[in-house]
């Protein structure tokens, strides 16, 4: 295992221009080629006749070439490489585009095989810049059978990365592994490293179903197996009996400049009756998109600090953290409650004007309430009296991580903090049950009393000038607008826009008389942090910017999302961008730009019209998008899982049981040194 450990620059043909552009799709081992798996795959299993091509189909020939030649257009623009191709029961013309290599690749006599998209002309059916290989021997990977299609990044084909694959699969045997043979008889499970080659290059569909079903175990058995031992660490633990303060918590809320819904009282209410016992409290509060999680959160952790306890809140991002930060500081200015916040680039004491020189441990010592970033479960970092967790956005950090901030910080032996997680993501009960068996549910759906309803509509490219119309008119206004893209940079995914060109666009063409921002991944976190805070000043007017700002971030004065490519995000996803607006008292608008889509992607984006419920679209977006797509690429969702499908809770049942059932093998704790370290790398936080 240790040699797929090698640099990807190790592999033939890759210099440090394509390391890098492999670097960008997260792959920079040898083993991370192996775990790149496709989205999906073209079936070219079956060899069609010349004869027999029609025209809008994609099928595979295999055939001799007769002639091939590269000439000049008419317009000198482009270089046009035609061919002929010839079986038993005819010819068939092909085309490339701007490819005059390719007559050097090919040559007259040479057998080939071509898969690909099937035009016609006055000539008839012809091939249309099809995938070729040469029949020289062994298995053609671009061609025939089932062909994996992965996502990619400018500068890389699907032919160069399934080259790199197929290289690299050649060591597949060396992949240790490392599931337990009682689980693998059990559940009838194929082996690891016949699953890894299968998946990418699958002799048939059954094969591919089976090798599917395994690899789509392992990341649902490690999800199920963190959770049942974090459940088992908590059972020998107990907490602090934090005690109802009814007096203080009815002055706060009657002074809140809005009413509690009956949903938010609901959920504040189990809350306060989990941290009072000394069970330690597991609890997901899940509430839809400014549904008023955060005030739960702030009643939770203002009784907790009238206890003379602590309570420690972790977001995923520094912009989160900060404005958790500012919202708790406003609200809570009238009681004697400390402050602080902690992030790699800011630490702060709201009691402190100057808090340049303080060291993290001044503040988790004199703080009643602690916000910050993965920088809470630092090594070094302590708490005075911990007692309660709160973390944001749960789905985003491992469970091992919040084990780190449970179990490892609080001070006292075998007593651990309660703990809050936090999600904006809708999930149906049945699978948050399944997903999350170690904590209890509090739904939030109402949504705060005068919250504005979000007009949501679809925009066509011929509509693009009336959707430019309202946002100037927004701008005229005095207010701000997101425009989301799918993509940082240019793509050979063809019709979708990058962030980086669009700003170009729209700063000079379409709102040069206001200030335009850019903000994306790729960016510095103190780059980042600037952006974001002239967005919430107002000097930035226009932001454009990729996911960054999905979950999470508050701007009042926004009143337009607009999302470019709509059809390439899901259904909970733009629900999440479309929660940016409407935050302030001012009528906002959600436009979806939508590319020359299928009538199938018109039918979902129409659901996000007639829907304003997450927890609907959850349910809704199931019937459109098929297993694996649900929490894909494009859609961000909780756990990152490459092939699972969180919605399959027959094999999430087996899982759990299966980890149910490994533990209880294993009562000493986790002895299996292949196991943890499988557990340890998907976390980034190691086990003791």
């Amino acid at each position: 295992m240790d040699l797929l450990k090698n640099k990807v620059e190790t592999l033939p043909r890759i210099g440090k221009a394509m390391a890098a552009k492999l670097k960008a799709l997260g792959i920079l081992t040898w083993e991370d080629l192996i775990y790149y798996f496709p989205f999906r795959y073209d079936d070219f299993s079956l060899i069609t006749l010349i004869v027999d091509l029609r025209s809008g189909t994609r099928a595979n020939v295999t055939g001799t070439v007769e002639m091939i030649a590269t000439k000049q257009s008419a317009n000198r623009r482009l270089k046009i490489t035609e061919a002929l191709v010839s079986d038993s029961s005819g010819l068939v013309k092909v085309v490339w585009f701007n490819q005059p290599f390719i007559a050097n690749n090919i040559k007259s006599g040479d057998k080939i095989s071509l898969a690909g998209k099937v035009d016609e002309d006055f000539t008839g059916p012809y091939f249309s810049s099809p995938m070729y290989e040469k029949i020289v021997g062994g298995q053609n990977i671009h061609t025939s059978g089932l062909v994996p299609n992965y996502h990619l990044t400018q500068g890389l084909s699907q032919k160069q990365l399934r080259f790199f694959i197929s290289e690299t699969l050649k060591l597949v045997g060396v992949v240790e592994d490392w599931l337990p043979k009682l689980i693998k008889q059990k559940n009838d499970l194929a082996d690891l490293a016949w699953s890894i080659k299968e998946i990418h290059f699958p002799q048939d569909d059954k094969s591919l179903a089976k090798a599917k079903y395994r690899l789509s175990f392992d990341e649902l058995f490690l999800l199920q197996l963190e959770a049942q031992l974090m459940k088992q660490g908590l059972s020998i633990k107990t907490a602090k009996m934090i005690d109802f303060k009814g007096e203080e918590i009815r002055r706060f809320t009657s002074q809140l400049p809005f009413d509690l819904t009956a949903a938010q009282k609901k959920a504040t209410w189990e809350i306060l009756q989990d941290i009072s016992s000394k069970k330690p409290m597991t609890r997901l509060l899940e509430g839809d998109v400014g549904s008023g999680k955060t005030i739960v959160a702030m009643i939770c952790a203002l009784n907790t600090s009238l206890n003379f306890n602590q309570t420690a809140v972790m977001a995923p991002t520094e912009i989160l953290a900060k404005q958790h930060y500012n919202t708790f500081v406003k609200f809570l200015a009238d009681w004697p409650i400390k402050i602080g916040l902690i992030t790699a680039s800011e630490k702060k004491l709201s009691s402190r004007s100057d808090s340049k020189r303080l060291k993290v441990n001044e503040i988790t010592e004199a703080a009643d309430i602690i916000i910050g970033t993965h920088a809470l479960i630092q090594e070094k970092i302590t708490f005075r009296d911990l007692a309660l967790t709160i973390i944001d956005e749960q789905h985003r950090f491992g469970v091992l991580q919040r084990g780190e901030l449970i179990i490892k910080k609080g001070n006292q032996e075998n007593i651990v903090p309660h703990l809050l997680s936090m999600t904006a993501t809708p999930i149906p009960r049945t699978m948050a049950l399944a997903l999350y068996d170690e904590l209890s549910i509090s739904i939030i759906k109402q949504s705060p009393v005068g919250r504005q309803p979000v007009e949501t509509k679809i925009i066509t490219s011929s509509e693009r000038p009336k959707a430019y119309d309202l946002i100037i008119n927004e701008l005229k206004a005095n207010h701000q607008v997101f425009i989301i893209c799918p993509l940082i940079d240019p793509s050979d995914k063809f019709g979708a826009k990058s962030a980086k060109e669009e700003y170009e666009r729209l700063n000079k063409e379409i709102f040069s008389d206001y200030e335009v921002g850019l903000l994306h991944g790729k960016l510095s976190a103190k780059e980042k942090e600037r952006i974001m805070s002239d967005f919430v000043s107002g000097q930035i007017k226009v932001l454009v910017s990729t996911a960054v700002v999905e979950v999470g971030v508050d701007i009042p004065n926004a009143t337009v999302m607009m999302i470019e490519s709509a059809e390439r995000f899901g259904l909970a996803q733009l629900h999440q961008y479309r929660g940016r607006v409407g935050r302030g008292e001012n009528k906002s608008y959600c436009l979806l730009m939508a590319e020359d889509i299928s009538m199938k992607s018109l039918e979902r984006l129409k659901c996000l019209e007639q829907y304003s419920s997450g927890f609907d679209l959850a349910e809704v977006d199931l019937k459109f998008r098929g297993p694996g797509e649900v929490f894909g690429v494009l859609q961000k969702g909780f756990p990152e899982l490459k092939l699972a499908n969180l919605f399959d809770l027959d094999l999430m049942k087996l899982a759990k049981d299966s980890a149910k059932e490994f533990i209880k093998n294993n009562p000493a704790g986790l002895e299996d040194q292949i196991i943890k370290a499988k557990l340890n790398n998907q976390t980034s936080v190691h086990l003791e």
